[in-house]
């Protein structure tokens, strides 16, 4: 593929929110906009980011893909391959554990029929183990999307899932 080729991947809309984080920082620091620039571009591929997209990322920011691919293998948030439209992401650390994430856990993983890291069949739920999300006082807890969801119980998670659409 040619630069410009690459840089199309990007949507007009995904590089307008991308030039609003590169303007917030001095302009020999566009690549410091790396993270948010990955987050544009996972939501505009349906929540998964592609070799393609953080190559173009790469060239767009002026930076090394190989800079881009460490973000995007270091930080949780990124996704490498598809995920459900509702991606349950569970936190399974201590605070959670000791309040009872496990029964949560177990719950999903039977009620939706998918493992951490699986899509369900019909492409609506994702799983993902998470190592903290900062809410230890309302442990246990997940977050879908950009919402929270504390103090869960077996039956608490029925009524969020199927409050989805």
């Amino acid at each position: 593929m040619t630069e410009k080729s690459l840089i199309d991947l990007l949507t007009v809309d995904s590089r307008t929110e991308i030039d609003r984080w590169i303007s917030k920082y001095p302009a020999d620091q566009k690549q410091s906009a790396v993270m948010a620039a990955l987050r544009i571009v996972q939501d505009q591929n349906g929540g998964h980011l592609t070799t393609e997209l953080m190559d173009a990322v790469a060239e767009y920011l002026q930076m090394d893909a190989i800079a881009v691919y460490e973000v995007a293998t270091f930080y949780s948030m990124y996704e490498m391959k598809p995920v459900g439209r509702h991606k349950i992401c569970v936190c399974t650390n201590i605070s959670c554990m000791l309040c009872g994430s496990e029964k949560i856990v177990k719950h999903l993983q039977e009620k939706l029929g998918v493992g951490f890291g699986e899509v369900t069949p019909d492409g609506r739920f994702s799983l993902k183990e998470v190592e903290c999300l900062g809410a230890c006082v309302g442990a246990p807890m997940f977050q879908i999307g950009e919402h929270y969801y504390e103090h869960l119980t077996p039956e608490k998670v029925d009524k969020i899932l199927d409050e989805l659409e």
